[in-house]
């Protein structure tokens, strides 16, 4: 057995049998279960279960109006917002595929998404649609969206409501202004009130757990980002799995502010919340006094977030006032949680942070910290039903803990591979004590007790507030700035983000002229802000190999800790 044995949660079983039946019908049973519950709130208005049910089967029925059918690819470009929750549900229930994209998304990198996904429909709010369009209106004509649901933040709040649950006025303008429609060539735009209100039918819901429910895209060192192929049976399995072991039920109430176009938002937060029947208490974005008076107010129990997110609360000139003591359950992952911060929340509040770890492809968590026994900074062990060893990334052979190795997983919950590419896909696989692992492509070791801790990175990757950003994305949306002639993107040290995106840019002949704070403008308008370089430093060339790659290693290491 493995050496984690003895420290396994008693009230957990080692393995578990997933629901054989479509995500969707996690909605419909608890919709069932608990009709009047209230499984949504924002900004202080709720959704029951069985409103937000039949907002899903009109959605879906208008959805199956547009020409969607099985397992066509339809995207969600949203916040976290109710109308974001019932459009992935209406997507599944209608049998076909969430492409769920990021919001910080600027129209060039969109345009990837609409092309590779082969998506002819998407739904947006109406403050990111015409990045959308302006994505569409680029692509070839076959290639572009067919239809475009625009929903506006007041279709599922009051924009007059006061109080504890009141947007924080920065936010006003924002949430409360009525978007006007956006141009786009070629396509239809619709209402989402108008979506919500038809009368037909929804299709017979024909898939289950061996057909592809969610899409979501992930970077990798070379090349745009892939599409990672999620059945309804991975992401079954990792929601019911991460509610065992977070001890959640029917009456948990979480803060979900983490984005839930992000997987661990998508699986932990909001499908496994669907599927316990609790109450979620929506976010879209973050702010640490809307977030300190939502827990307050709605009695949070549980709180999935990244650890800047706490450490900022903490921060507030007005944490004194918020009751934090109806929280039960405090974790997340994507960065390191500092450990005089965990300490000050077990001293405080007897909080242990539970830090996890998990990647697009494993569906969130494939490890995690037992919440009774927690390490800080530290991966924890693997979930249920989880098979996770540490092995010489060259010889392949298993090391003993404390030696450094690659982390490979295997586990029902991890991806069928990367969607149209697979020699990707083939790299991404070994086979191991003839099983098929999952190259995590991140360095780490075990303890004595089985713990595991990440140590380092094969993968070419920087790590902003929990926020994965891929230099090789970057750096090709760099090149099509007309000053630069090269750029490599490394990771620079940042006292709250953990890392930051540096630029080491060489300038072409006749551009000497161009300085920093010009690139770093140009790139917040041409990418999302969370990949745009926060330092720029100018040299003469790149070092380089003698077959002509960049030495991107040898800059990284010269950049000061």
């Amino acid at each position: 057995m493995a050496l984690y044995d003895p420290f396994w949660p008693n009230h957990i079983p080692r393995t578990i049998t997933p629901p054989a039946s479509s995500v969707w019908h996690n909605l419909a049973v608890s919709a069932a279960r608990f009709p009047d519950k209230a499984a949504l709130v924002f900004f202080g208005t709720e959704t029951s279960y069985a409103e937000l049910a039949a907002q899903v089967e009109r959605l879906a029925a208008y959805l199956h109006g547009l020409g969607v059918r099985r397992g066509d690819r339809v995207i969600v470009f949203m916040q976290n917002c109710p109308q974001l929750v019932a459009a992935h549900y209406a997507i599944l229930r209608a049998n076909a595929v969430v492409v769920p994209v990021n919001p910080m998304n600027l129209a060039h990198e969109l345009q990837h998404y609409i092309e590779d996904s082969g998506a002819r429909v998407a739904l947006s709010t109406g403050d990111l649609a015409p990045q959308l369009a302006k994505a569409s209106d680029a692509l070839p004509a076959g290639q572009r969206l067919e239809h475009l649901i625009i929903s506006q933040f007041t279709d599922a709040f009051d924009p007059a409501v006061q109080g504890e649950d009141a947007p924080p006025p920065a936010w006003q303008d924002w949430l409360c202004r009525d978007y006007p429609p956006p141009a786009i060539a070629g396509a239809q735009l619709h209402r989402y009130r108008d979506a919500l209100a038809c009368t037909a039918a929804a299709p017979e819901h024909v898939v289950g757990q061996e057909d592809l429910a969610v899409l979501p895209y992930t970077s990798g060192t070379t090349g745009l980002p892939k599409g990672c192929m999620h059945l309804h049976r991975s992401i079954n399995y990792n929601a019911v799995a991460s509610t065992l072991w977070g001890y959640h039920s029917m009456q948990t109430v979480t803060l979900s502010v983490v984005p839930m176009f992000h997987i661990t938002g998508m699986v932990v937060v909001m499908h496994g919340g669907i599927y316990l029947g609790a109450t979620q208490i929506l976010m879209p974005r973050w702010d640490r006094d809307l977030a300190g008076r939502l827990i307050s107010k709605w009695r949070v129990t549980s709180w999935t977030n990244i650890p800047t997110m706490v450490i900022d609360l903490l921060a507030s000139p007005n944490f004194a006032s918020y009751d934090l003591t109806s929280l039960r359950h405090i974790g997340g992952g994507g960065a390191a949680m500092p450990q005089a911060v965990a300490q000050r929340l077990l001293e405080q509040y007897g909080l242990r942070y539970v830090e996890g770890y998990g990647l697009t492809e494993t569906a969130a968590p494939s490890h995690s910290n037992p919440t009774d026994r927690p390490k800080q900074q530290c991966l924890g062990i693997p979930l249920i039903g989880v098979d996770a060893r540490i092995i010489d990334p060259d010889t392949l052979a298993e090391l003993s803990p404390g030696e450094q190795g690659e982390i490979i997983v295997r586990g029902p919950q991890v991806f069928e591979g990367y969607w149209k590419h697979p020699e990707a896909t083939a790299r991404a696989f070994i086979d191991f004590e003839g099983e098929r692992f999952f190259r995590t492509g991140d360095l780490g070791r075990t303890d004595d007790e089985g713990y595991f801790f990440i140590t380092d990175r094969l993968k070419r990757m920087i790590n902003a507030s929990g926020f994965k950003i891929w230099p090789a994305e970057v750096e090709a949306l760099m090149f099509r700035h007309p000053a630069i002639q090269e750029a490599c993107v490394i990771a620079a040290r940042d006292d709250y983000r953990g890392e930051t995106v540096k630029a080491v840019v060489v300038l072409r002949p006749g551009h000497e002229d161009t300085d920093a704070e010009q690139i770093i403008a140009w790139c917040r308008e041409n990418m999302a802000v969370y990949k745009t370089p926060r330092i720029v430093e100018f040299v003469q060339a790149l070092p380089k190999s003698g077959s002509g790659k960049v030495m991107w290693r040898l800059l990284q290491e010269k950049e000061p800790a």
